[in-house]
């Protein structure tokens, strides 16, 4: 019970810094914006700990956190090993092929309204599937290694970035297209130099989303079948002998590589997009 009080006043004691923090100058400067949410992920790290040993909680059903960073830090070559094969070979991998083809696709769609008007449509129809019931298929065509994984990724990333790709071509007022026909500009050099810089906020909108789906797709399709390595077996195996301390470093891998991931591709947009208002804070 005094590891659960400890936990609440060390709540208490967060929460109130925290309100200090937002009404100081340091919260708008760089090093304020990290300290918030590292202070809040401290917390609530300190919080789990002290409820989980406060009232006994077993740890087969919610191990404490520092069981789990003991484990991580035991299985670093097993955690490395199945984030080879999840990450950089499943899911990156279909991440490029995806994103790629979404975006040569939708150059074809905006040259060609009868693709817009057929190819979206059933576009709108795939991306409506549930990844239960594309992943056994993809893995039955593809195999049990990573490429089927990064088959499934490059489905689940497609249609999004396409829509948000053909939404940013479209995005043009009448007007700065009526002074490019003015200079006798040509297709391609309206899209180079007028269509595609207007377009890069919805595309990265698009690469965004991509990144989280990439991974929930990998690790997904390896609940249908893989080696025996990866995020999803290890889950997998680790559920069925209840070691869910494995289980919740899997996890931790996951969610640090894809909060690198899509940090990573925010500050490219923000080198690419620093024109546009929303980069301007």
């Amino acid at each position: 019970m005094i590891w659960f009080i400890a936990a609440l006043l060390f709540w208490a004691a967060a929460w109130a810094l925290n309100v200090r923090l937002s009404h100081s100058a340091l919260v708008r400067t760089g090093a304020g914006r990290l300290i918030v949410p590292a202070l809040f992920g401290v917390t609530l790290l300190v919080v789990w700990e002290g409820t989980v040993r406060g009232l006994g909680v077993p740890g087969v059903i919610l191990p404490p956190p520092s069981a789990i960073a003991v484990r991580f830090a035991h299985s670093l070559p097993t955690l490395w090993a199945d984030f080879q094969q999840t990450f950089l070979k499943g899911a990156l991998t279909g991440y490029v092929i995806g994103c790629s083809a979404a975006f040569l696709t939708a150059i074809a769609i905006d040259r060609s309204p009868f693709l817009q008007r057929g190819l979206l449509p059933v576009g709108n129809f795939v991306a409506a599937l549930p990844i239960v019931g594309i992943a056994p298929i993809l893995v039955m065509w593809f195999g049990f290694d990573w490429q089927s994984k990064a088959a499934v990724v490059v489905v689940m990333v497609f249609f999004p970035v396409l829509v948000n790709t053909v939404s940013g071509l479209a995005a043009t007022d009448s007007m700065q297209r009526d002074l490019m026909a003015t200079y006798s500009a040509s297709y391609w050099q309206r899209l180079i130099k007028l269509r595609l810089p207007a377009a890069m906020p919805f595309i990265f909108n698009g690469l965004k989303i991509a990144t989280t789906l990439a991974l929930i797709g990998a690790i997904v399709a390896e609940f249908f079948g893989s080696p025996t390595v990866g995020m999803g077996f290890r889950i997998t195996a680790e559920v069925g002998r209840l070691s869910l301390d494995m289980v919740w470093a899997e996890i931790a891998v996951a969610a640090l590589a894809g909060s690198a991931f899509y940090g990573l591709v925010a500050l490219i947009e923000r080198r690419v997009t620093f024109w546009h208002p929303s980069q301007r804070h």
